[in-house]
């Protein structure tokens, strides 16, 4: 089983996902020879702020970085700077043709596929630490409540001062004694400035809790390789960092949607809707002893979770699971500027876009178009007709994307599992469909089908599961109840 070629299985389950590998040579020209003037369009200059980003240590398609400036009557000033592709990639361009044919990056954990050329994505539109660049930044007055009290969008010339990790500066972040990182240290002021960040985005967090946003611990495993060879599947661990950044990418989010609502702009919204399923929800808080009300409300979820994850921390990713699983997709609409916002049922917002991935994902970009739209003044770079198609484009591809990450993450784990056929494993069941009912292991975290259609079975129940086979080309994983 060592001699299964991921790579290659990665590539095919794009190719028969409908998303092409390599870019046409228009594209790579231009992605080639992108460049832009220090001058560029009167664009603010904010090199001299201490600018920071926190994303995976591997990643090099940058889209944010941040900086906060806390202001003597409490409240602060929370500027989120977005990569500003659109700069390289006008619309209608070639590149904008190859990013609006395969609307996203796919991640498989094996090999990523850009949704524009690295020479772009990882250069010059990425924001590396010590290199200018240009920036759509969205500004936010953060009272000292939590409350956003007023917001502002402008282009801008940034210098990203440190390029940060996740893991390491969310474990000092959770532990007021910790040494401060090396690459905190190396940057004078850095420490107080995450400091600062920090206690900000704990101020939008109170807030959006208060409101009945959901905070879920899922399990996502990627492959750990060595020489080519699958030896685990490691977890990626919530921490501080990643709570601070998510709290800035929302209220950012959601700042868009107001700003071009207020200057007569349509936007495109994620929307996820109240859960069809929310009778399965309640039954599995009255599992837990607890009781939620009959009608769906985001509020009394939160608190169950809250409540749940200080009782039982071990099981609350099983929970959170299954509660995302029942909540449903969510889903890209057009909203027009006279038209009702569209609600985030998980992110307790009305009116909230994607835009702080412009590198990664389309809908970011062409929003990344209607925001610098609204800045000049000038009409919507689209219509109505054509941003629908975008959108409608953009959910069948977040579709597509899905599946691939799924079906190359299932094959490393079968790769993983090889050997271990008969073993017993406990499962929550995470699917019931026609075709089978679908299972995550515990441990090692692994999805895979109970085969032969058990009855009586719904999302989040917990079962024992024997192994009985794994075919790492079809990306199958199966199991028998036991």
């Amino acid at each position: 089983m060592s001699t299964f070629d991921l790579h290659a299985a990665a590539r095919r389950a794009m190719r028969e996902s409908g998303f092409p590998i390599e870019f046409p040579p228009d594209a790579l020209q231009e992605a080639q020879h992108a460049s832009a003037s220090l001058d560029h369009d009167g664009a603010r200059d904010l090199r001299g702020l201490l600018w920071s980003s926190i994303d995976n240590p591997d990643s090099r398609d940058l889209d944010q970085i941040e900086f906060v400036e806390a202001l003597p009557d409490g409240s602060s000033r929370l500027l989120v700077g977005i990569a500003d592709v659109d700069a390289f990639a006008p619309i209608a361009s070639p590149l904008d043709r190859a990013a609006g044919e395969r609307t996203t990056t796919v991640y498989t954990g094996i090999e990523s596929f850009p949704m524009i050329p690295r020479t772009l994505s990882e250069g010059v539109t990425s924001l590396w630490d010590d290199q200018d660049r240009l920036a759509v930044v969205t500004e936010l007055h953060v009272g000292p409540d939590g409350d956003v009290l007023e917001t502002g969008v402008y282009r801008a010339w940034v210098r990203n001062r440190a390029k940060l990790a996740y893991e390491e500066i969310g474990a000092w972040l959770d532990n007021p004694g910790a040494p401060v990182p090396s690459s905190v240290q190396e940057v004078p002021g850095l420490d107080a400035q995450l400091r600062v960040q920090d206690a900000v985005s704990m101020r939008l967090r109170k807030v959006r809790l208060a409101a009945g946003a959901l905070e879920f611990d899922t399990i996502e495993a990627r492959p750990v390789m060595e020489d080519g060879r699958v030896v685990d599947l490691a977890v990626t661990q919530r921490g501080r960092a990643r709570y601070l950044i998510e709290n800035f990418m929302v209220a950012a989010n959601t700042a868009v949607s107001g700003f071009l609502r207020s200057h007569g702009l349509p936007s495109i919204q994620r929307i996820v809707r109240r859960p069809a399923r929310w009778e399965r929800i309640v039954e599995l808080a009255r599992a837990a002893g607890e009781d939620l009300p009959g009608e769906p409300d985001a509020s009394a979820l939160s608190e169950f979770l809250n409540r749940r994850k200080k009782a039982d921390p071990d099981h609350f990713p099983d929970l959170s699971l299954s509660i995302v699983k029942l909540l449903g997709p969510g889903e890209y609409a057009v909203i027009p500027p006279d038209g009702d916002l569209g609600e985030h049922f998980g992110l307790a917002v009305f009116g909230y876009t994607h835009s702080t991935a412009p590198n990664r994902r389309y809908i970011d970009l062409v929003t990344q178009r209607l925001l610098k739209a609204a800045c000049a003044g000038a009409p919507t770079p689209y219509s109505l007709d054509e941003l629908r198609a975008i959108a409608a484009h953009c959910n069948e591809r977040a579709g597509a994307a899905q599946r691939v990450e799924r079906i190359v993450r299932k094959s490393a784990a079968a790769v993983l599992l090889h050997g271990r056929v008969g073993e017993t494993f406990k499962a929550i069941v995470t699917g019931v469909k026609a075709q089978g009912t679908y299972v995550r292991v515990l441990s090692p975290p692994v999805e895979g089908r109970v085969m032969h259609g058990e009855r009586g079975l719904d999302v989040g129940d917990r079962v024992n599961v024997r192994l009985t086979g794994v075919d790492p080309e079809r990306g199958f994983i199966d199991f028998e109840r036991v």
